[in-house]
């Protein structure tokens, strides 16, 4: 997820901060801070506007498609679809998602949302 070689980064724990209106991604309690500008993909949590950026970062679900979706058939199958994905062993939140957790309580929300 970095733009930064990884000898930068120190043997820390690092929180994530979800603010949108706050360029930091990544921060340290000894002061190492990550602005998403050093991040190699949009975070949703940064972009919460912004149609195209991944809500889903493992299957590749944004708002733009979940929104046409709910246009055209009035529902949206993606909290479904996700869930059969997690069955199948085929999550990789802690890795794919910026915010190192599960995407759908972020994809309930903006399904309810839109």
């Amino acid at each position: 997820m970095l733009e930064v070689s990884l000898l930068a980064i120190r043997d820390v724990s690092y929180l994530f901060c979800r603010t949108a209106e706050c360029s930091v991604v990544y921060f340290s309690a000894d002061g190492l801070i990550l602005t998403k500008e050093q991040i190699r993909v949009p975070v949703y949590q940064k972009e919460p506007n912004d149609e195209s950026v991944l809500v889903c970062y493992c299957f590749y679900h944004g708002p733009a498609a979940i929104r046409a979706e709910l246009s055209a058939t009035g529902r949206s199958t993606v909290i479904e679809e996700i869930n059969r994905g997690i069955q199948a062993g085929q999550c990789a939140c802690e890795i794919r998602n910026p915010q190192g957790t599960c995407c759908l309580g972020n994809l309930s929300v903006l399904v309810k949302q839109s």
